[in-house]
């Protein structure tokens, strides 16, 4: 039978901070950051900053610490009983072994779940290129009837209206009723601008409502709202909400503007600048028409100053003529006489340029030129002649005949010229060449000098 040391030895026992810390391990490995939905009780502020609080429902209830460095500004009004949405990561205090949430991030339940879902929706359709500036149409410059898209009854109506009567009382307004905000907006505000679509009255369309919360504007960021004005082909102006509302249709309209009077003044030109324009227009016109008539005049004068009776005109014209035919008989006299000229300066040229002149002069020159190559050719006859003797002489001199001549002799060994007695023998076969033939001899002895 075991004994209790040698039970316990085989055990792996813990202790409470090991359990703790490894409950802890195991619950934050196990679950990544979650959002959870509740409603705040038991809040405590202590001095550190932190928060803690639990986060319940119907059935139960967690504890949440929410430390001082998550909270950022602007901070949530936290109180008791606000049903909030918090992003979370699920911990476990080790000291006391609580069970809890460490709080990342924390919003108003309702609303935040509204700014997500506008958040989404804004990134989904931003991806798909609908609020893309390639896609937003031009405004016309002077709309002739602007469509309306708003509500009957609420006072945008009323504002547009007086603005486009103040601002540009010939511009024409089409209203096309539908409720703003409530169940079934969004749809009936899509219906009003396909409407619009199809039937092609008016040049431009606002799509407009006052200011409210959020879930006031919503209808306002409904996808199909988005979709049917991205796909409307006439020009679409958001004027929603207040300047710092900002809604999906905003994003996804050709223009935006903060307020709906601010819409009707974006499509309307100020009629004070429209008739000073036209006053300005007229007075150039009245001094560009009084500017071509005083051209028109002076045209008119030069005109009639050059008109001339048909009389006149021919005795001028025979003028001209006579005066041309007398210029054109000097003028071939001229030309006859320089061309006249000319043909005797070119004759008389020719004359210097004849050969027989020339071929005189070469005749005197040949006669010339032989006697002085036949001189010349005798001179140099005698000269060589005179350097051929010379130079047979000294080579008579340098020539082995002549010393042969003069009574000595080649001896030679085997074809080989003999210099010296030392390279012969008694005995030995020699040949001795004389001035007039050779001689073959046998050496009976020699001696040395």
């Amino acid at each position: 039978m075991l004994s209790t040391t040698s039970t316990n030895s085989l055990r792996d026992i813990y202790n409470v901070s090991r359990l703790n810390r490894e409950a802890k391990t195991l619950l934050e490995g196990s679950f990544p950051a979650i959002w959870i939905e509740g409603e705040l009780s038991n809040l405590s502020r202590p001095a550190s900053g932190h928060v803690y609080f639990s986060l319940k429902d119907a059935q139960a209830q967690v504890r949440c610490a929410y430390f001082r460095q998550y909270q950022r500004p602007p901070a949530l009004a936290i109180r008791d009983g606000l049903h909030v949405l918090a992003r979370a990561r699920v911990s476990l205090y080790e000291g006391r072994g609580d069970f809890q949430l460490i709080v990342e991030y924390l919003e108003e339940a309702g609303e935040g779940a509204r700014k997500r879902a506008f958040e989404l929706l804004k990134q989904r359709l931003s991806a798909e290129g609908l609020f893309d500036s390639a896609h937003k149409r031009p405004l016309p410059r002077l709309p002739h009837r602007i469509g309306l898209i708003t509500s009957p009854s609420g006072a945008v109506l009323h504002d547009i209206v007086t603005t486009l009567r103040r601002r540009f009382p010939a511009i024409s307004v089409l209203l096309y009723p539908v409720p703003v905000q409530g169940e079934g907006a969004a749809e009936k505000i899509a219906a009003a601008i396909r409407l619009a679509g199809v039937r092609r009255d008016c040049d431009v369309l606002i799509v407009a409502r006052g200011g409210g919360t959020l879930e006031d504007l919503w209808a306002f960021n409904d996808e199909i709202v988005a979709r049917t004005i991205f796909d409307c082909p006439i020009p679409i102006v958001a004027g929603i909400g207040h300047e710092v509302d900002f809604t999906i249709a905003d994003f996804v309209a050709d223009a935006r503007a903060p307020t709906p009077t601010a819409a009707a003044e974006l499509l309307s030109p100020h009629q004070d600048e429209w008739l000073m324009a036209f006053t300005n227009t007229g007075q150039r016109l009245l001094r560009s028409m009084r500017q071509r008539l005083e051209r028109s005049n002076q045209h008119l004068d030069w005109l009639t100053a050059r008109v001339v009776h048909p009389r006149q005109r021919v005795a001028l014209m025979r003028e001209r003529l006579e005066a041309m035919r007398r210029h054109l008989g000097a003028g071939a006299r001229a030309l006859l006489a320089a061309m006249s000229a000319r043909e005797h300066s070119l004759e008389a040229r020719l004359r210097g340029c004849s050969p027989a002149a020339r071929l005189r002069a070469t005749g005197i020159d040949e006669a010339h030129l032989h006697r002085r190559l036949q001189l010349a050719m005798t001179q140099r006859l005698r000269r060589n002649r005179e350097h051929l003797h010379e130079q047979a002489a000294r080579l008579n001199t340098l020539s082995p005949l002549g010393t042969l001549a003069r009574g000595y002799a080649i001896v030679r060994k085997a074809g080989m010229i003999v210099r010296d007695v030392s390279g012969i023998r008694p005995g030995d076969k020699i040949e001795a060449r004389v001035a007039h033939g050779e001689l073959a001899c046998v050496v009976e002895s020699r001696r040395e000098s």
